[in-house]
């Protein structure tokens, strides 16, 4: 009996708090979840604020780091089945932005939730 209550009240929370995002909240959400799947085309911009120039840019589907560290970014695209990973360093006169190449249909009322067992279960290699 226990259980089903806490069950429910969790149930009830979450739709309750759930209701609390805009529209546009949970279509950036679903957005950038897309965009870490490699669902999105992107163009990334890295410029040189001094000189006025572009240093380099990276197109193609893309997902930029999400954890890393101050000044330092990780873009890694997905090509032909292959994945490139990139590290770069920003400073004071080193910027960057990414561009959304294309539109992507994405829901603005429920939040895309993506489960892979591949990822739970790992990967061992025996040597």
């Amino acid at each position: 009996m226990n259980k089903g209550l806490i069950a429910g009240l969790l149930l009830a929370g979450t739709v309750v708090l759930s209701g609390c995002q805009t529209e546009a909240d949970v279509a950036s959400h679903n957005l950038s979840k897309a965009a870490d799947e490699f669902q999105v085309l992107r163009r990334v911009v890295f410029y040189n604020g001094i000189n006025g120039e572009y240093l380099l840019t990276i197109e193609g589907y893309c997902s930029l780091g999400n954890n890393d560290k101050t000044e330092r970014l990780t873009v890694t695209c997905r090509h032909s089945g292959t994945y490139k990973k990139h590290f770069l360093g920003l400073s004071d006169n080193v910027t960057f932005f990414v561009e959304q190449l294309e539109g992507k249909n994405v829901s603005k009322d429920h939040y895309k939730v993506i489960f892979k067992p591949s990822l739970i279960i790992p990967d061992i290699d025996l040597k």
